[in-house]
């Protein structure tokens, strides 16, 4: 018999086994029900990454995420005191991140929720200079937007906004994050110890609200907080399964807004995730002052634009000269800067002074620690 009739027939006797049947059928079961559980996962994530979808009012969509470019996200914590709602209350944590996948970086800096800003709601001629966090209040998201971009002069294409009630979810869901506790401290109830420390979500919560007890109070805070989102990102980019990613996206339904679709989140956890790995931690300093008696932090002229340069240096775009409403302000206020120590600062409405009284900022282009110059 010739050897391909003799492979012909055993061919044909293998189909025709029972047992040859029942391994075909229950490998094609198999894999239409892997298939089948994938579509199913991958159509869970999609709605729960859908319901926390909010466009920004006012902003055109950005593309800078389907073509790859560098990024600006605007993180704001919200601390309601109830869990699930976002839409009242100041953003106490307000962190610009801006993310370059070519230069395999992210930088992430925080904005001192006291910092005196011109808020951007309402209505843009609107004159209205208050602590930064009061932005979000007035206006959401979309002020709290504008308002930081206007402070430091740099485009902002996302944001994400939480309620940090919800911050333990986050942190439960991707496995608790690592940090390096600055000192030793307690406060809610929990301890934490100077040193590198394993957290779950109600300790991370914790370690990120903790203010008073820190000796550099809201700046100390700020780079707790870091240090838990850098945690977070790090875990969550780890995760391997869509299984993961939709459990996270479905604790954070009712207590996250964004303006990222789930083409973007998939695009950069595809495409981005070694800009992710290395993640620089800054912040915009500010000078105690007193205003209408009660607690600022207000910015120098010089600090602005070295925040302002380096957020923009992240995105591929050129240094700008800051001009702006806290730039005048400074310039009409050389009696604060002139004292060394907590003082007044005055601000000056544009019904007291005329466009000609401000004099023009000075460029600068330095990454170094502020200096008290207005």
């Amino acid at each position: 018999m010739p050897k391909q009739q003799r492979q012909n027939n055993n061919h044909a006797r293998r189909a025709n086994h029972p047992y040859f049947k029942i391994f075909l059928l229950i490998v094609l079961t198999l894999g239409f029900a892997a298939g089948a559980y994938g579509f199913r996962l991958y159509a869970q994530a999609k709605d729960a990454v859908d319901a926390t979808f909010r466009g920004v009012d006012g902003h055109k969509v950005s593309t800078n995420i389907k073509e790859g470019k560098p990024l600006s996200i605007l993180l704001l914590g919200v601390d309601t005191g109830a869990e699930g709602r976002i839409d009242k209350g100041n953003s106490d944590t307000m962190i610009l991140a801006t993310v370059n996948k070519d230069k395999a970086q992210t930088q992430l800096v925080s904005i001192p929720r006291d910092t005196l800003a011109k808020i951007d709601h309402k209505s843009s001629n609107e004159f209205d200079m208050q602590k930064i966090n009061a932005a979000y209040n007035l206006g959401g998201s979309t002020s709290a937007i504008n308002s930081v971009q206007n402070l430091v002069n740099t485009p902002i294409d996302y944001y994400v906004t939480i309620d940090m009630g919800a911050l333990s979810k986050i942190v439960d869901a991707v496995g608790g994050v690592d940090v390096d506790v600055p000192f030793s401290f307690q406060y809610d109830w929990r301890n934490f110890k100077k040193g590198p420390m394993h957290l779950n979500g109600a300790e991370a919560l914790a370690y990120s609200r903790m203010r008073y007890d820190d000796p550099e109070n809201d700046y100390g805070r700020q780079k707790r907080q870091q240090q838990v989102i850098k945690g977070i990102v790090k875990s969550a980019m780890s995760l391997k399964t869509l299984a993961n990613f939709e459990k996270i996206m479905g604790t954070l339904s009712k207590s996250l807004a964004t303006n990222l679709t789930f083409d973007d989140m998939m695009t950069v956890y595809q495409q981005y995730s070694d800009a992710t790995k290395h993640i620089k931690s800054d912040h915009l300093q500010g000078r105690n002052a007193t205003i209408d008696g009660s607690s600022y932090q207000v910015a120098s002229t010089k600090e602005l634009q070295r925040v302002s340069n380096k957020a923009r240096r992240s995105l591929g775009l050129t240094a700008e000269t800051i001009d702006n409403e806290e730039t005048k302000q400074n310039k009409l206020n050389k009696t604060f800067w002139a004292n060394s120590e907590y003082t007044n600062y005055i601000v000056f409405t544009p019904d007291d002074n005329s466009a000609s009284s401000y004099e023009d900022s000075s460029s600068y282009d330095s990454d170094n620690t502020n200096s008290d110059s207005y």
